[in-house]
């Protein structure tokens, strides 16, 4: 919940020439507030710079307020949605269910969903962590299609808590996630404290394909240093 429309075209006056000589090996999204989706996708024309919800509904109309449609997102220019992030599981109790069915919904219209799993210290402190991250799978992933999917692990407890998961700790789990799945092209995502600092590290890894970047994405220069990773 970071930006006003005013406060996301300021942010993509300063982004956008940082990133214009991207590499064209790589995708980057930006996932704004829904309010400034419309604003964004005007600035986004004719850039590497393609746009994400935060989150979406499985119903294409209806009583459900508060939530927005794949078509309403489409319609503003979006290709990606989030789901299952940590923090919709966290304060709003999102099951595995429901996650499955915005995944299922996104790729019934056309948009690719970015499927949020990790795990809390809590479970990781009493050796579930696996268990968890295999059921949120399992359950979340039930139907996908793995070529129209992206795969995010987001270790909660790595999360604004100080704690780093390690990069070899994380390509770790991106590959036990790469098994389970059972799609070698699956693109899995790394998010939990990354910065400027530790993303050519993580893109250097074997089974890390992206990153999926909270706090750090808030500054255009530090984000455009991610966008821009070299790995020898």
């Amino acid at each position: 919940m970071h930006m006003t429309c005013a406060q996301a075209r300021e942010f993509m006056a300063a982004f956008l020439p940082l990133v214009a000589d991207m590499p064209n090996d790589r995708d980057l999204v930006l996932a704004p507030p829904f309010t400034a989706l419309s604003s964004m996708a005007e600035l986004c024309k004719d850039s590497p710079v393609a746009l994400s919800s935060q989150n979406v509904h499985w119903e294409g109309s209806g009583a459900f307020t508060g939530e927005i449609s794949p078509s309403m997102l489409k319609e503003h220019g979006v290709s990606y949605t989030i789901v299952g992030h940590s923090e919709p599981r966290k304060y709003f109790s999102e099951s595995d269910e429901q996650i499955n069915h915005r995944a299922r919904s996104s790729q019934a219209n056309g948009l690719i969903p970015i499927v949020c799993v990790g795990e809390s210290d809590e479970q990781r402190e009493r050796g579930e962590a696996e268990r968890v991250i295999r059921r949120q799978i399992e359950q979340g992933l039930e139907g996908l299609d793995a070529d129209l999917l992206v795969v995010a692990y987001e270790p909660i407890w790595a999360i604004g808590t100080g704690k780093t998961c390690e990069a070899e700790e994380a390509n770790r789990i991106c590959g036990l996630i790469r098994s389970w799945v059972g799609s070698p092209d699956l693109v899995i995502q790394y998010g939990g404290s990354v910065k400027g600092g530790n993303i050519d590290e993580l893109m250097g890894m074997s089974d890390i394909d992206g990153v999926l970047v909270g706090g750090a994405s808030l500054q255009p220069d530090g984000f455009a240093r991610i966008a821009n990773y070299n790995v020898a």
